[in-house]
């Protein structure tokens, strides 16, 4: 819900690390490592060391915010770059509840946990293919100026969300059932936030380009 006020101000305090030390570092191999330190971070929940499992989530996220402003910065932006990013940023989502479940072990944290992940499939295909839509309209990142890849439509759970919802994770693994299942209601109201967005915008695009003559109707 605040990504968008925040990735500005984001990309101001990491530009001068994308300027100096990491000049000359390939976005790409950002992107990997911080997968591998999402992995890292699942494997210490799974074994109940939380503190440190905290830190590696939020040095995850630093190096998630580094690599795109590493590629703008210093020119070296890709289609496969942004692809992979979004790949493996999935990766941490998985990773790190998956260890939190398998270390407190309680029935009641695996069924909210796959429910989450349910839910997280319907997320994910909602934001994916309006994203490719609004892209294929040419009403994507480009037009609007966005730094990410693709345009991402707003919703109720985005990534600072995500971040805090995250720790508290960690911190509070007692909680993980009350918070995995707050978490797949928020995401889920995100979805259906966005089929809603969805419907109106796209249909609407379609009935003023059928008004048209001569031209062709987008599918």
């Amino acid at each position: 819900m605040f990504d968008k006020f925040l990735r500005l101000p984001k990309e101001r305090i990491l530009e001068p690390i994308a300027r100096g030390p990491m000049k000359n570092v390939s976005p790409t191999a950002v992107t990997i490592v911080a997968c591998g330190v999402a992995l890292a971070a699942g494997g210490t929940a799974s074994q109940g060391l939380y503190s440190v499992t905290l830190g590696l989530w939020l040095f995850n996220r630093f190096l998630d915010g580094l690599d795109g402003t590493i590629a703008r910065i210093n020119h070296k932006q890709s289609d496969f770059g942004g692809y992979l990013d979004i790949v493996l940023d999935m990766i941490a989502y998985i990773a790190i509840p998956l260890g939190m479940a398998f270390s407190v072990g309680t029935m009641a944290v695996f069924v909210t946990l796959s429910i989450m992940f349910a839910i997280f499939y319907l997320n994910s295909a909602s934001w994916m293919m309006l994203s490719a839509y609004l892209e294929k309209r040419n009403a994507g990142a480009m037009l609007k100026g966005e730094l990410t890849s693709v345009t991402m439509p707003r919703a109720i759970m985005e990534g600072a969300e995500s971040i805090v919802t995250y720790s508290l994770f960690i911190l509070l693994p007692a909680y993980l059932p009350l918070l995995f299942s707050i978490m797949a209601g928020l995401v889920f109201l995100s979805a259906i936030w966005q089929i809603r967005w969805a419907h109106v915008l796209l249909n609407k695009k379609r009935k003023n380009e059928q008004r048209i003559p001569g031209k062709q109707t987008l599918a």
